[in-house]
């Protein structure tokens, strides 16, 4: 194929890519088939081997392993990395793309057993960032020694880059929801208090600790016991 020709297909496949990526954005998958998605996508444009996405964890503050292609159960139990430990450790750490021509020579690679076992050889690690945030690092591997490419390296950031919008997103409609739900709880309890004391002449604590009671002895949430007696009331005033 004439260079001009592969170069314009390479740039096509990678706009595509891209494109799939940022399509996720407005989808109402659940983050962890996004991020199945994103190293599939990655994994088909970059020819990889293994194609990893690891994310900072906000508790520990170490990389863990969030999704693969791979079918591979050894390497799906890699231990999650320090901010820089490893190659993934100092990508995140650096904010900066790091290519390595042969993880089985270089030093602070980490898990030298597992490449040997699964036959992975070269690798590409970029960070995902969102406005100059590391939030994880997106790791490319090859079955054979390979010297990366600007272009490759560029490319495989580019997908990064959109596919850390995209989990930022994800991430935030989840927190998002989250803090709904818990708004509509408290405000529910609080409601629920309020007919509580009303009718049994209680005080707010006697009516918090009769629906947590409640919650106990029936095994269900305080919300759907404040809903329950909500749903009383209205019926009563109907």
């Amino acid at each position: 194929m004439p260079k001009k020709i592969a170069k314009h297909a390479s740039h096509a496949k990678q706009l595509e890519a891209i494109s799939k990526v940022s399509r996720m954005i407005t989808s109402n998958l659940y983050l962890e088939d996004i991020l199945k998605l994103i190293v599939t996508i990655a994994a088909e444009l970059m020819d990889s081997k293994i194609c990893s996405l690891m994310l900072i964890d906000e508790k520990s503050g170490n990389l863990v392993l969030k999704a693969t292609q791979s079918m591979s159960e050894v390497y799906n139990k890699k231990p999650p990395l320090r901010i820089g430990e490893g190659i993934a450790g100092k990508v995140a750490a650096e904010n900066d793309p790091l290519a390595v021509f042969d993880i089985l020579k270089e030093p602070e690679y980490k898990f030298k057993e597992i490449a040997m076992k699964e036959g992975l050889r070269s690798l590409l690690s970029v960070p995902l960032a969102v406005k100059g945030k590391v939030i994880g690092v997106l790791n490319n591997y090859t079955s054979y020694p390979h010297k990366f490419t600007n272009d490759e390296i560029n490319t495989l950031t580019a997908v990064a880059n959109q596919a850390a919008i995209v989990i930022e997103n994800a991430e935030l409609m989840v927190k998002t929801k989250v803090a709904q739900e818990e708004l509509a709880t408290r405000k529910a309890i609080e409601r629920a208090k309020g007919i509580l004391m009303k009718q049994q002449s209680l005080s707010e604590e006697e009516a918090f600790r009769k629906i947590q009671k409640q919650s106990m002895d029936m095994r269900k949430s305080m919300r759907e016991i404040a809903e329950a007696i909500l749903l009383i009331e209205n019926i009563k005033k109907k």
